[in-house]
């Protein structure tokens, strides 16, 4: 059985917020990438409104920061799900059938890559390695690593998460 991953704790955007989390970065010549690199931590993406703030902070174009942050894959530019799922496309996971996996995992979410299930609850990636070629094929669930995943350990898997996602918004209200 696949133990359940708690997500990360991110915190709701706010400009604010954001113009105080790069304030470190503010006397470190090309730290462009380690601001926003924070700002996807505290946030889980890079907002649209925060490339002003490092535009001025940095003294860039917003144009000179919006290349930088969408050149690098690694930067979201949405909020993603509650829950990040990253599936395996290297060759040994490939061999042991991931390809159809990753079909079988698209149509039961309802999304593809670089997307987020209607529910929010689900963001689908791809990565190509997860460093567990022995036990493929692989998925990862925010910094969780699961082995010889099936359709079948997806279900359960993703059927654990979205009731524990569902049980802390009722706790929230």
């Amino acid at each position: 059985m696949m133990p359940v991953v708690t997500p990360a704790r991110l915190q709701e955007f706010t400009l604010e917020l954001a113009t105080a989390v790069v304030q470190e970065f503010r006397d470190q010549p090309g730290a462009l990438i380690n601001a926003l690199h924070k700002l996807q931590e505290t946030f889980g993406y890079v907002d649209e409104a925060a490339m002003p703030v490092l535009a001025r902070l940095f003294n860039l174009s917003r144009a000179e920061v919006h290349g930088v942050a969408s050149f690098y894959h690694d930067f979201r530019r949405s909020k993603p799900g509650r829950y990040t799922i990253r599936v395996c496309q290297a060759e040994a996971c490939q061999a042991m059938g991931s390809e159809a996996l990753t079909a079988d995992i698209k149509k039961h979410l309802g999304c593809g890559f670089h997307e987020t299930t209607a529910d929010g609850n689900f963001t689908l990636e791809k990565v190509y390695c997860l460093g567990n070629c022995a036990c493929s094929p692989n998925i990862m669930v925010d910094k969780q690593t699961y082995g010889r995943v099936s359709m079948e350990s997806f279900k359960n898997l993703t059927a654990k998460l979205a009731g524990k996602a569902l049980s802390s918004k009722e706790g929230s209200k």
